[in-house]
């Protein structure tokens, strides 16, 4: 491409940010490193009614954690700003002034009373060529009353005026042409006097000419709003400057029809935050991504698949990887289901990736919730236990299931493996093979398993009760990683402390629980 890729996500401050939005940001993001291009993030928050305190800086801590950079914007700076539309109060101001003075705008004055009245008496109302004749405005007023009326104060509204009977065309970079008739379309409200700010349809256009945006991606969404915004390039006069559109497919409940909602993840037990969320009002907590153990990594490469392919098999992609791959052919005309289990999927592939040292940092928070010091434990330590359990594992806090009795010795037994592997001839045996592990100079070493598998073949000991027993004394039930494995990390002291412990308290007389 020629021309200078410039791409903006640009989120309204009105609470957490969707998931979809998430994508939103993302796809924007590859195509613009795909390119060697510019990625804006632009706050619009030009609703004051909606503003919600912290929303903006959650929207930036989401997109520093997922790794998805911002060139320009709030934080950044940039040679196009300010980046936040309320403090663009009077660029808006002049570009109203410019289509009132060319007739391509008018000024309405009608109350929400008035046009609550008009959706009762026209069927299927809307503001267009058809009835603003019959309304509260300065077509219908003149140029002395309605200025009259605003010196008086009138609270009002500025009005694209959209002439009918034209087919007006948005090419779609995933879409291909979509053709609208303008009879279909109302006079969009541009500007409030009430609050000094334009509305969604006028600042997002003045914006991305001014802040020379080549592309807009965003979501399905907005598609109806694409013929109006190419109106008002016409009406600016920047119609060589128009940038390509691109609506992205919607995200889809993992079951049923229908918009993924907050209700599907409360519903279904996923997030559809990328961070947890706290509402300034209700006080509710929302879950995010990153407080329930998933890896940024992961939520990329799954959210990167909804909706787009590689062309190839390819799965498990970095951001590099996805970065080289992407592009908007490739992007789906129809929406996507959130199959949020896939995301568990790629979770778990990025924890089997990463380093035991990496995820042991992980885990050192999890330790501490579960009342256990990590700084009692060397680095190493906390790292090779990492390493036994991970492929076990989906998120970091299962961890804690899975290697607990690497921190805390058990002091219950599970009755089932009691039943099963316990016998009266056990608590014997168990202590004749503690005299085994004193034969072995290196207990950490290759020489102990050997030696205790032979003890057992040359008595004739049943193995799998008198091991799973052994097991059972250290680990308090019959489960994880190789056994002299994890002898190997208790080392011999702790590994014999617990086998006497487990034999003074097991009681094969006691029922089963």
């Amino acid at each position: 491409m020629a021309q200078d890729i410039r791409v903006r996500f640009a989120p309204s401050p009105t609470g957490p940010l969707h998931i979809g939005g998430v994508r939103t940001a993302l796809y924007n993001y590859l195509f613009a490193r795909q390119h060697g291009g510019t990625m804006i993030l632009r706050i619009e928050d030009t609703d004051s009614n909606r503003f919600v305190p912290g929303a903006e800086d959650y929207i930036n801590e989401s997109l520093a954690w997922l790794g998805i950079e911002i060139d320009e914007g709030v934080r950044e700076g940039g040679p196009y700003g300010p980046y936040k539309q309320s403090e663009r109060r009077d660029i808006y101001r002049q570009h109203v002034r410019q289509l009132l003075d060319s007739g391509k705008a008018y000024i309405a004055f009608d109350t929400p009373q008035e046009l609550e009245a008009a959706r009762a008496a026209i069927p299927n109302f809307q503001y267009d060529a058809h009835t603003r004749g019959q309304m509260t405005n300065s077509l219908t007023l003149g140029a002395e009353e309605t200025q009259r009326r605003i010196d008086e104060g009138q609270q009002y509204v500025v009005r694209f005026l959209v002439e009918p009977g034209r087919d007006v065309e948005v090419n779609d970079l995933i879409r291909g042409k979509v053709v609208i008739k303008s009879d279909i379309l109302d006079d969009k409200v541009l500007y409030k006097s009430a609050d000094d700010l334009p509305t969604y349809h006028l600042a997002n256009i003045v914006d991305d000419h001014m802040m020379k945006i080549s592309h807009v991606i965003r979501g399905e969404e907005w598609l109806p709003s694409a013929p109006l915004h190419v109106l008002l390039y016409e009406a600016f006069g920047w119609s060589d400057t128009m940038p390509a559109f691109a609506h992205l497919p919607l995200l889809l409940k993992p079951d049923g029809k229908g918009k993924l909602s907050k209700r599907d993840g409360d519903r279904l037990g996923f997030p559809v935050f990328p961070l947890e969320w706290h509402d300034p009002k209700s006080g509710e907590i929302s879950s995010g991504y990153r407080e329930k153990g998933y890896l940024p990594s992961a939520v990329v490469n799954f959210l990167a698949l909804l909706g787009w392919n590689p062309g190839d098999d390819s799965e498990v992609m970095t951001m590099d990887q996805l970065i080289s791959k992407f592009s908007l052919e490739h992007c789906s005309k129809s929406g996507a289901k959130f199959a949020y289990e896939k995301g568990i999927w790629f979770n778990h592939n990025y924890l089997m990736e990463a380093s035991n040292e990496a995820l042991a940092t992980l885990f050192r928070p999890v330790l501490i919730e579960n009342g256990v010091d990590p700084d009692k434990f060397t680095d190493q330590y906390i790292a090779e236990v990492v390493g036994l359990v991970k492929g076990r594992i989906n998120f970091v806090r299962d961890l804690w299931d899975q290697a607990r009795f690497f921190f805390v010795a058990p002091i219950t037994y599970d009755p089932k493996a009691i039943k099963k592997r316990w016998s009266a001839d056990t608590p014997a045996q168990l202590k004749e093979m503690i005299t085994i592990f004193d034969t072995v100079d290196d207990f950490g070493g290759p020489e102990l398993e050997p030696a205790v598998l032979g003890w057992i073949a040359e008595k004739g000991y049943h193995l799998g009760n008198l091991m799973n027993a052994f097991r059972l004394t250290v680990v308090g039930e019959c489960k994880g990683p190789h056994m002299f494995d994890i002898t190997r990390l208790l080392g011999r002291e702790e590994t014999e402390r617990r086998m006497l412990a487990g034999i003074e308290r097991i009681r094969i007389d006691e029922p089963a629980v």
